[in-house]
């Protein structure tokens, strides 16, 4: 039986997309890179280190800043000030801001949209980097565009 080749290639960008959402080598592969990420944080939060070490065990190379000017940070990345959160970060080309969970970033990187970035806006309980005893959040993370428009990428 012959195969059509744009059934190959569909193929091909499904198994891409599973490799890069099982982590590390994958997401590499699909990323066409190493999976670094530059994380700017207050320096005397906690819960942005927790977020990292999530991020790490997810298969991103991060790279922590610390920075007294978080607002610049934000806004230079171009954080709306609604979507905001207690850390910035750069991966891909993309800003991830806050408590984003780590197959939110994967399937950003995967998918490429016409987005400046995605948000977990405000600090949501039981977020990656924000667990505890207390029950979680119900959250969305927030897709957004240079011009203002924002949507869910995701619920949790």
């Amino acid at each position: 039986m012959k195969t059509k080749p744009e059934s190959i290639s569909k193929m091909l960008c499904r198994l891409i997309v599973v490799a890069a959402l099982a982590g590390g080598t994958g997401l590499a592969l699909a990323t066409g890179g190493d999976a670094e990420l530059t994380m700017y944080k207050d320096p005397n939060c906690g819960c942005c280190g927790k977020w990292a070490e999530h991020m790490r065990a997810n298969g991103f190379n991060v790279k922590e800043i610390s920075s007294a000017e978080m607002g610049a940070v934000k806004s230079a990345a171009g954080v709306p000030q609604k979507l905001g959160s207690c850390h910035t970060a750069k991966v891909g080309g993309y800003i991830v801001e806050g408590h984003v969970p780590a197959s939110d970033v994967k399937r950003m990187l995967v998918e490429r949209p016409a987005i400046v970035g995605i948000s977990a806006p405000g600090m949501p309980l039981g977020a990656p980097g924000m667990e505890g005893p207390y029950p979680a959040d119900r959250y969305d993370v927030i897709s957004f565009d240079g011009e203002g428009k924002t949507e869910v990428f995701s619920s949790h």
